[in-house]
């Protein structure tokens, strides 16, 4: 009588090996853009947003926008601030911002759209929030602050 065996060759073996590399080759570099593409979504999907309760809050007051050189988002006992006014219920984070406070905005004029120096930026030119980081052409997430 003969014994069979009942196991994997080597070859077996390696062509699995084979295949599994060359799969995760494939999938691996899908993923690796995955976190800041999301960032990116994001933050447009919040910048959209935080627009929208300015603009709101520039209907209701007035048409004055809110005082970001000398409030900031303001607070809860302010209630001509947007986070008193509930326009907003915190200061928001940018996603994108590295540098400390992510909640930090500032005011700037002209075509300026990002800072190095806070998170977000009112352009009270344009009258328009924007965050420092991201590229709002493009919708991504960008390597310098100044955008």
């Amino acid at each position: 009588m003969r014994r069979t065996r009942s196991a994997f060759t080597l070859v077996e073996i390696l062509i699995v090996v084979v295949i599994l590399g060359i799969l995760a080759a494939i999938v691996v570099p899908q993923f690796t853009g995955a976190a800041t593409q999301a960032r990116g979504s994001a933050l447009a999907e919040q910048l959209q947003s935080l627009n929208g309760q300015i603009t709101i809050y520039y209907a209701r007051n007035g048409n004055a926008y809110p005082s970001f050189a000398t409030e900031g988002w303001g607070t809860l006992a302010d209630t001509t601030s947007l986070i008193g006014g509930h326009y907003i219920g915190k200061a928001p984070r940018n996603p994108a911002w590295v540098n400390g406070d992510a909640t930090s905005v500032s005011v700037v004029t002209g075509a300026v759209r990002g800072s190095a120096t806070t998170a977000w930026v009112w352009n009270s030119t344009q009258q328009q929030l924007f965050a420092s980081f991201y590229d709002e052409d493009t919708q991504k997430v960008t390597t310098t602050a100044t955008d």
